[in-house]
């Protein structure tokens, strides 16, 4: 009899460890896929795990510079921001491992999918829509929604024990209390004693920032330049040029985390209705997202700016909710890069302790107009039409008072 294929989103951690041995009991022939988006794992050791394990093979995708160029870079040229504060950088992870778990489907000819991801979470719905999307035929197995998986595991506790009776490695490090999710542009932690918000969280929690109590007691100076609102080029103070996507993404992450900046802590709303805590640091993506947003607003016409503005908070959920590639999604990404052709050129930041600074932006595609806003000439601006346009705003002003008055 043929076993059908599954391809297996895998981490290497207890978990999908776990989901994999269940997976081979439940007769089925187990590829593993593992998207490498930067996040600080022994792809070599898991290999070595799966294999051990009864995988049939393990597919290690280098996936790094397709997220920095493909999801990252547009996220900052979109200036998207859930809720006012997330800079969305596992949300973006989601739809590229996905495209990485649909290619591997149809390489090695697989009928299913399956993940880790928890019947609360977000990823859930962001890895299935995606994979719905992009291959509309798929099967997807999603264990921890499956009611004879999750009576026999309720937890940590009963994955150990499964693992010790199969013969599954596990980590001899106590785990931390908490869970972490990483890649090139953030991590993100939750659950554990994360999950009562009033809970600081400890020190020791964060990896890639320093506090501002032990950050560099020197500022740090550099330009980004930017092209149809894309970082192209990172000059620092000594004149290296940095360009290449994930070079530019990684030298921002270890300058700002030398400085402490991108440390966020909210409670934000989850697509399935609950509320969640979480703790994330984006050090490099909170310096572009602040750098960007100066030179857009330098070089957009006033209007535009701020139906841009109405277009990121949709696309910001979008995304969050998982709907890269939805029909809505695709719609507000092209309306957002035509805005983002006008988004050129450089802007000087300085970093210390915790704040970025613009300190100055140049441009060749901005309606800035030095010598029309001068104080020191009129130019082409007529003083007494001031005056005209001062009495038509006031219309409206002086008959609101004169109803209020009226109705005392």
């Amino acid at each position: 009899m043929v076993r059908e294929k599954v391809v297996l989103a895998y981490s290497g951690g207890l978990d999908t460890s776990c989901i994999l041995k269940w997976l081979i009991e439940k007769g089925f022939e187990v590829i593993c896929y593992m998207g490498n988006i930067g996040q600080d794992e022994d792809f070599q050791a898991a290999r070595e795990k799966a294999l051990q394990i009864g995988a049939v093979k393990v597919v290690i995708d280098d996936i790094q510079e397709s997220f920095v160029k493909e999801y990252v870079w547009p996220a900052i040229n979109y200036g998207l921001l859930y809720e006012n504060r997330y800079l969305l950088g596992t949300s973006l992870a989601r739809p590229c491992i996905s495209v990485g778990l649909v290619n591997c489907v149809k390489e090695n000819k697989a009928s299913y999918i399956s993940h880790g991801a928890t019947g609360k979470g977000n990823d859930q719905v962001r890895f299935e829509l995606t994979c719905y999307t992009l291959m509309p035929e798929i099967k997807i197995i999603a264990p921890w929604r499956i009611e004879e998986f999750t009576k026999r595991f309720e937890g940590r506790q009963d994955l150990l024990k499964y693992a010790a009776l199969n013969g599954i490695p596990v980590s001899v490090t106590p785990k931390a209390p908490w869970s972490m999710d990483a890649n090139l542009m953030h991590i993100s932690y939750e659950s554990g004693i994360l999950e009562n918000p009033n809970n600081e969280p400890p020190e020791d929690l964060f990896i890639m920032t320093k506090s501002l109590f032990n950050s560099c007691n020197q500022s740090v100076r550099f330009e980004i330049s930017f092209e149809k609102g894309i970082p192209i080029a990172l000059k620092l103070a000594n004149d290296q040029i940095v360009k290449h996507p994930v070079g530019i993404l990684t030298t921002l992450n270890k300058i700002g985390g030398d400085h402490g900046v991108g440390r966020i802590d909210i409670v934000e709303n989850r697509f399935l209705g609950l509320k969640s805590r979480g703790v994330y640091e984006t050090p490099g993506g909170t310096i572009l997202y602040q750098a960007h947003t100066d030179l857009e607003v330098f070089c957009l016409d006033k209007e535009i700016y701020r139906v841009k503005q109405l277009l990121r908070d949709r696309l910001s959920d979008y995304i969050y909710n998982g709907f890269w590639f939805s029909p809505e999604g695709q719609y507000v990404r092209n309306c957002l890069d035509l805005a983002g052709e006008k988004v050129q050129g450089t802007v000087k930041v300085q970093v210390y302790k915790g704040s970025v600074t613009i300190l100055g932006r140049v441009s060749n595609t901005t309606t800035y107009n030095e010598d029309l806003v001068s104080m020191d000439r009129h130019s082409t601006f007529s003083p007494q039409d001031a005056s005209g346009f001062i009495n038509i705003q006031a219309i409206r002003l002086k008959e609101y008072h004169r109803l209020q008055k009226q109705n005392l």
